[in-house]
C-alpha cells in the first residue's frame, strides 16, 4: 500500500480522529488545571485604606485576603503619624486573594532640623527662612525700637531659642520684631466681624501685638469672627506701636455680625 492509499484509507482517518480527540482532551485538562492553580476568575476588590493608620490593619476581617508591606515613608506634620498616604494597587482594583498591597505612610519618627539664626533679618527674610527650614510662623510680637520690622529675637514655646537648637520639623516659632521709634503711634483698628487670619495680618501690618484670644463658641476658626476687642475702636483713638489688643470671637453661625457691626457704628453717628 502506497502513501496515498494509506492517507485515503479508513484506518488513517480513524487514528487521526483518535489523536485529535486525545489532543483536545489534554488541552482541556491543562487549561482547567492552570485555571485552578492560578485562581483564574477568583478576584477580590482592593479596599480603600488611604488615611487609615497602618497599625489598624492587622487582625481585621475585611483585610484577611491581603498582605500589607510598608515600602516608603514621608514626613508631613499636617498628617497623622503612621497614616497611609499611598497604596499600590489602588482602591477598587480587582486582584487575586493574598495579594500584597504596598504602602507609603507618614513617618512615625519625627524629622529634626537645626534652628536657623533669624535675628537681624527683616520680617520677610525671616519668614522665608522659616519656610525653607520647614518651620511654622506662630505669631509676631512687636517691641519699640529705632528700627522697623527687624527681628530682635526668636522664641519657641514662649522661651528664647538659640540658633542650631535641634527642633522637630514643623514646629511653630514666634518672631519678635522692632516696631519703629519708641513714641510711634497707630490708630486702633476696627476689628469687629473680621476673621482671625484677617485680624492677624492687620495687627502685624500696624506693628501691634495680639493679646489674649477667647473663642466663645469653641475653637472653630473657620466660622469665628471678632465680636469684641479691647481696647475698643473709637474714632481718633491710638496705641503705641508694640501694644496688644485682646480679642473675643463668636461663631458667624450664631451671631449676626452685620447687625452687630451696624449697632456698633451707630454710636459714632450720634451728634
Amino acid at each position: 500500500m502506497n502513501l496515498w492509499q494509506f492517507i485515503s484509507s479508513k484506518v488513517f482517518f480513524k487514528h487521526l480522529a483518535i489523536a485529535t480527540g486525545l489532543t483536545l482532551v489534554i488541552l482541556f485538562l491543562l487549561i482547567k488545571g492552570l485555571s485552578f492553580y492560578t485562581g483564574h476568575g477568583n478576584f477580590v476588590v482592593v479596599p480603600n485604606i488611604l488615611g487609615q493608620s497602618v497599625n489598624d490593619l492587622s487582625g481585621k476581617e475585611q483585610y484577611k485576603d491581603f498582605q500589607f508591606v510598608v515600602i516608603d515613608s514621608i514626613h508631613d506634620p499636617k498628617k497623622t503619624k503612621g497614616s497611609i498616604v499611598n497604596q499600590d494597587p489602588l482602591p477598587n482594583a480587582k486582584v487575586k486573594k493574598n495579594r500584597t498591597i504596598y504602602l507609603t505612610i507618614v513617618s512615625q519618627v519625627p524629622e529634626f532640623i537645626l534652628m536657623p539664626n533669624l535675628v537681624d533679618l527683616t520680617q520677610r527674610q525671616a519668614i522665608n527662612q522659616l519656610e525653607v527650614f520647614g518651620l511654622q510662623l506662630e505669631n509676631i510680637e512687636y517691641v519699640p525700637n529705632e528700627f522697623k520690622n527687624v527681628v530682635l529675637a526668636q522664641k519657641y514655646k514662649g522661651l528664647s531659642i538659640k540658633p542650631d537648637t535641634r527642633l522637630e520639623k514643623g514646629s511653630s516659632i514666634v518672631l519678635v520684631l522692632s516696631s519703629g521709634s519708641n513714641d510711634a503711634k497707630v490708630n486702633i483698628p476696627l476689628l469687629i466681624g473680621k476673621k482671625q487670619s484677617e485680624v492677624h495680618k492687620i495687627l502685624s501690618d500696624l506693628g501691634l501685638n495680639i493679646g489674649e484670644e477667647i473663642f466663645r463658641d469653641g475653637n472653630d476658626t473657620a466660622h469665628a469672627r471678632v465680636s469684641k476687642q479691647s481696647p475698643a475702636f473709637t474714632k481718633g483713638s491710638v496705641l503705641n506701636s508694640g501694644q496688644t489688643i485682646d480679642l473675643w470671637y463668636s461663631s458667624d453661625k450664631k451671631t449676626n455680625f452685620k447687625e452687630l457691626l451696624d449697632e456698633y457704628l451707630q454710636q459714632f453717628d450720634e451728634p
